[in-house]
Parts: C-alpha cells; sequence; structure tokens
C-alpha cells in the first residue's frame, strides 16, 4: 500500500507478539479530554523517557529531508516544510490522542496544496506561503470544528475504491510534476497532461543535466536498497550522500545543478496569512478537501496502530488532534499537515512510548534552524525530487484493486473514476466526482433493489426465493414477496408495480399477500402513501395485504403515518410462518409441508 493510505486495519485487538505499550487511562470528562497529551503527561513513567528521547531522534533523520521534499513538491520555499513539521509535531504532542502518530507534511496532500498555490501564487514565494498556510489554518479550523461535533464519521464518504483512485491519481500527478526537477530542469505548465507535453519538449529540446539526473538516479537507487530494512533510514542516507557529493563536486561539474540554498536562521514568529478577495473560494475549497482527505489517511493509520496495542481509537478526537497541528503549522508559516505512514514506524520501531518522542523530534529539527541553517544549502533539488517521487511510488495500489475487480467489478471501475478524475481534472474536483459516483451508485442499488418470491423447499427450514430454488413449492392463494431494500421515494412506484406484476404472474388467484418486510429498515412518507394506494388496489380485487418480520421502528413509523391503524394489527405478523399458519387456518387449502409428511 502507500505512504498515506495503509491497509484497513484489523479488528482492534492487540497482535501476538506484538511489543506490549501501556494502556491510556480512562477518557476523562470535560475539556481535559479535547487535551489527551497532558492526560498522558499526568501519567509519564520516568522509564519511558529514554525510548522516548532517543525514538524522537531517530525520527528527526527523517523528518528533515522529507519535509523539505513536500514543501518543493508543493510548489513551496523548503523552509515551510520544516515550519509545518516544528509546529505540526507540537500541537498534535497536546491535542493528539495517538501516542505513536506522527504528523507532518505528506504526499497525499502535494498535489491539493499544488493545485492550489500554483494558479494564484504567479511563483511569488510570500504569496505562495501565505496561501498554503491559509489552507492549513481553513482544515484545522474544519477538523476542530468537525470532531467538536463528533462528525468523525464523515470520511466513511471516502471508500476503499474511492481512496485507491485517489491515491493512484494523486501518485502520477505527483510524479509527473516531479520528472523536470528529476532530470534537472524547470518547466513553466499546470495541469498533468500539459506538464507531460512539456516535459517530453524540453527532453527532446536535450535540457536534461546529466550530473543532476545522476544524482536523482543515485538517490532512487539507494532508497530502493535500504526501503525493506528496518532501522536504516535509507531516505536520510541518499540525501547526506547527494548533499556531500554535490558540496565538493567542482563548480564546472555542478553547473546548472538547482541545489536548496542555505535555510533562514532561527525560528518563524506567529503571524495571520492574508490573502485575496479572490483567492477565498478556491482556498475554501482546498481547505474541505485537504480537511476530508487528511482526516481519512490520519484516521485509518491511528486505527491501524490502536489495533496493534489494543487501545480504542477515538474518530472524533483524532479529528481535533489533526485540525490543531494544522491551525499550529498554518500560523507559523507552515502548510497542511496529515499522519504518515512512513514516519510513524520509524518512531514505532525506535521504541516510542508517547507522543513526547514527536516534541524530541519537533526540538531537533529547531535546533537545526538554530544551529546549522546552512547544513543542507547544497542539497541538490533533484535528489528532493526522487525522494518524492520514491514516496508517490509508494503510493500506488495494483494488488487489492485486482482483488476488488473480481469480486466487484463497479467498485473496481470507481476507482478507476476517481483516478482519472483526479488525473485530469485536478485532485479537488477528481476526488468530488467520485465521492459523488458513489453515493448515485448507492442510491442504485436502493432504487432498483433485488425482489424476490418465495416457496417452501424440501429439507430446508424457512422459505427462499424461487428463482435459485425452481423446485420450492408455493402455498396456493399465499402470495409470499420479499423487498430488499428500504422504502422510499425512489423506490415505492417500483414496489408497487413489482407486487402488481407477481400477483398477475402467480399460478393460482391471490388471496393474501404477506411482504417479508425484515430487509424493509425504513419506510417515508411517499412510500406510505403509495402502500396505502396498494393496499386499496389489493382489497378491491379481493387480497389481503400483511406484512412478516417488520421491524419495530419501522412499524412505528407505520403508526405515525396512520398506515398501521388502516391495515389493523391483524395484518402484521411476528414471523413468515407465523403468517403461513394463519392463512392456513382461515383457507381450507390443498397443502402438506414436508415436515409433516415426514
Amino acid at each position: 500500500m502507500s505512504d498515506s493510505a495503509p491497509q484497513e486495519p484489523a479488528p482492534a485487538q492487540p497482535q501476538p507478539g506484538a511489543r506490549h505499550r501501556p494502556q491510556l487511562p480512562a477518557t476523562p470528562r470535560g475539556w481535559l479530554r479535547w487535551l489527551p497529551g497532558l492526560q498522558i503527561l499526568r501519567e509519564y513513567q520516568i522509564g519511558w523517557l529514554r525510548h522516548d528521547v532517543m525514538a524522537g531522534l531517530a525520527l528527526t533523520a527523517v523528518l528533515v529531508p522529507v519535509g523539505i521534499a513536500y514543501a518543493v513538491a508543493s510548489g513551496l520555499p523548503a523552509i515551510s516544510g520544516l515550519y509545518a513539521t516544528i509546529f505540526g509535531l507540537l500541537a498534535y504532542a497536546v491535542f493528539g490522542p495517538s501516542r505513536v502518530l506522527v504528523l507532518g507534511p505528506d504526499s497525499s496532500l502535494v498535489a491539493l496544496i499544488l493545485g492550489v498555490v500554483l494558479p494564484l501564487s504567479g511563483g511569488d514565494p510570500a504569496r505562495a506561503m501565505s496561501l498554503a498556510a491559509m489552507l492549513a489554518l481553513v482544515s484545522g479550523t474544519i477538523c476542530v470544528l468537525a470532531g467538536s461535533l463528533r462528525l468523525g464519521f464523515v470520511t466513511e464518504l471516502l471508500s476503499k475504491p474511492i481512496r485507491y483512485g485517489y491515491m493512484n491519481g494523486i501518485a502520477l500527478t505527483v510524479i509527473v510534476s516531479q520528472l523536470p526537477a528529476f532530470f534537472g530542469f524547470k518547466i513553466d505548465s499546470a495541469g498533468l497532461l500539459q506538464q507531460a507535453w512539456a516535459f517530453l519538449e524540453a527532453l527532446a529540446q536535450g535540457r536534461t543535466n546529466l550530473v543532476s539526473l545522476g544524482l536523482a538516479c543515485g538517490t532512487s537507487l539507494v532508497i530502493l536498497v535500504f526501503r525493506r530494512r528496518t532501522g536504516i533510514p535509507g531516505v536520510l542516507l541518499a540525501v547526506a550522500g547527494a548533499t556531500l557529493l554535490s558540496a565538493f563536486l567542482e563548480e564546472t561539474l555542478r553547473a546548472g545543478v538547482d541545489v536548496v540554498g542555505t535555510l533562514p536562521q532561527g525560528l518563524p514568529a506567529i503571524r495571520i496569512p492574508l490573502i485575496r478577495l479572490d483567492d477565498i473560494a478556491p482556498v475554501l475549497l482546498g481547505g474541505l478537501a485537504v480537511a476530508l482527505v487528511s482526516f481519512a489517511d490520519t484516521s485509518v493509520l491511528a486505527r491501524s496502530y490502536a489495533a496493534r496495542t489494543g487501545d480504542l481509537p477515538d474518530p472524533n478526537r483524532e479529528m481535533v488532534g489533526l485540525g490543531a497541528a494544522n491551525l499550529a503549522a498554518g500560523l507559523f508559516q507552515g502548510f497542511p499537515v496529515s499522519a504518515s505512514a512512513s514516519r510513524t514506524p520509524v518512531a514505532e520501531m525506535a521504541g516510542a512510548k508517547t507522543q513526547l518522542t514527536g516534541v524530541v523530534g519537533a526540538l531537533a529539527v529547531c535546533l537545526l534552524l538554530v544551529l546549522a541553517p546552512s547544513l543542507l544549502a547544497s542539497l541538490p533539488r533533484a535528489t528532493l525530487a526522487a525522494v518524492v517521487i520514491a514516496s508517490a511510488c509508494a503510493l500506488v495500489e495494483v494488488s487489492d484493486l485486482r482483488r476488488i475487480y473480481r469480486i466487484q467489478q463497479w467498485e473496481f471501475w470507481l476507482s478507476m473514476g476517481c483516478f482519472a478524475g483526479v488525473a485530469l481534472f485536478g485532485a479537488i474536483p477528481g476526488i468530488g466526482l467520485a465521492i459523488v459516483a458513489a453515493v448515485i451508485e448507492f442510491l442504485w442499488d436502493g432504487w432498483r433493489p433485488h425482489f424476490a418470491v418465495l416457496g417452501r423447499v424440501e429439507g430446508m427450514k424457512g422459505y427462499h426465493d424461487l428463482k435459485r430454488y425452481p423446485d420450492a413449492r408455493q402455498v396456493p392463494g399465499l402470495l409470499l414477496f420479499r423487498w430488499d431494500a428500504p422504502l422510499f421515494f425512489a423506490n415505492a412506484e417500483l414496489f408497487q408495480s413489482r407486487v402488481l406484476e407477481t400477483v398477475d404472474a402467480s399460478p393460482t388467484p391471490v388471496r393474501w399477500l404477506v411482504v417479508g418486510a425484515e430487509p424493509i429498515t425504513s419506510v417515508d412518507v411517499t412510500a406510505a402513501d403509495v402502500l396505502d394506494d396498494l393496499d386499496r388496489i389489493l382489497r378491491a380485487a379481493g387480497i389481503e395485504f400483511c406484512f412478516a418480520e417488520m421491524k419495530d421502528p419501522v412499524k412505528d413509523k407505520l403508526k405515525r403515518f396512520g398506515l398501521h391503524t388502516n391495515l389493523g394489527e391483524e395484518r402484521f405478523f411476528a414471523t413468515i410462518g407465523e403468517a403461513v399458519n394463519s392463512y392456513l387456518e382461515m383457507h381450507a387449502v390443498d397443502w402438506v409441508d414436508w415436515e409433516d409428511r415426514a
């Protein structure tokens, strides 16, 4: 799976052999429940300190190069990636409920940020930073409000196929956007197709810088070799090696190699970013998309690690923690952050016990900016492009999509539609189109649901679908009809049509029609009125209209609508078997059940 879209976790049970971590205390009441970091501090054990400090120092080795790489990939100055890293980690340490989760700039947000910043900034770095910071403030505010209102369930709109399509589209977009820097040149274009065409034109014109390309390829090779070797920070080794090599290359050999340059010394002041009036709409829309995607990624990762330790995940507190991290990043000249599936395992494998690991990592990055801002001055941008491309490749999901294609093709094509939408129209419109398509598909299942006529199958208990069991026997004059969906305005007329068609097709004249109502989980006003009309039609034809196995909440709705009173309690049966027995008692028919024969 991907850096930002981990596999769905197993049920929340401690895994055999997993490293035990002490359980969180009971969730406090009142305002303290929104400050889980302070609660952990009150329960902190001195024995955890050594583990948290060592894990934080190990984490720093990855935080710096990855933070810079994602900033550059998002169309922002390199320093903004470190600002987002520092203050996102510090805020999450106070407000975030997960003790091991690491937040920071992430590949899943690169295309979203770039899609807003690039067309609006006009290449002005200061304006780009203001736009990105405002994106973080908007997404942070949305997350905090949604978490406070207990709306953590909204990310259920992002089904697994949608997430796969979104991540694959993001991966392609990010890779294409980084190819020019990988080959050592710049292009001035926006959009996947335009960028791809401009890149190919530049290649044909011979604009490739061979030194930059060599450094990028070497970086990719080191990352690939060390990717599956736990405990060895391949990204750090690749970045350090490329930086040293670039620094010691002679000027003539290094001609045309674009480098990061000296970072600003010190830490940023708190600042409210200012944007133009005509920027408000795209920034609001982008902030909403960032909030939705970042929380979807964060919640999946948080559930995954909670399952390992036996902790109970809290999506609402997780949303507040994520929102606080984004607010802090935005106020200190950073950009939107999310949970990272590449840096979180680094912290866990290094022995992290609590959120203090993130605090140590953030303070170490602060020391870098205060004491050694020129340390990364010779870092080639081609190396950063290689880091981002490697992360984007990790986003790509193929194997599970093959499985989805085999078992549910419409969801596979939904994923492909999301992929195409993100790649061709941008991340925000693409994911919006995918969500709309998913909702339409869900409504279609309820709009044109499955229905069945039921009969008695010899050797089997209950009553079963005649289409699947053609030899099933029907009680003469009794029609058992099952509707496998809620009854609502979109399918009520179809329900009536299917019932009347089934009555007309019955091999014997129908005296009773019994609806097996267990799958009917809801009835709205429109459907209730249709049921009332259907009762009148059936009654005129001498047919009793009855229900069996209707759930009490649905029956309560019919009582409020007055339909229950019109039909009468005697037409509602607890089970289909009870309805059949009642019919047989009232009508002399030639019927012997196979159980009675036995």
